[in-house]
């Protein structure tokens, strides 16, 4: 998986776990090999158009996303 297809995922995964609409992302980290490993980023995202700034990390497995951790910055 290239990193557009890591940060789709990232996307599409803050939409349905969370409602949030991604307004930025930065990859800050790539520790995914072969679909495996931490994603980190630093984003910017929406939910009812309020816009908030983390810095979150993405855990894949089998080159799904399967945690999320993150801190406001």
């Amino acid at each position: 998986m290239d990193e557009k297809q890591l940060k789709d995922k990232c996307i599409k995964y803050l939409k349905s776990a969370y409602g949030e609409d991604t307004i930025s992302m930065d990859i800050t980290g790539n520790a995914v090999k072969d679909g495996n490993g931490v994603l980190s980023v630093d984003c910017t995202v929406s939910i009812g158009g309020e816009h908030s700034d983390w810095s979150k990390k993405f855990t894949f497995r089998n080159s799904e996303v399967t945690n999320m951790t993150w801190r406001m910055r």
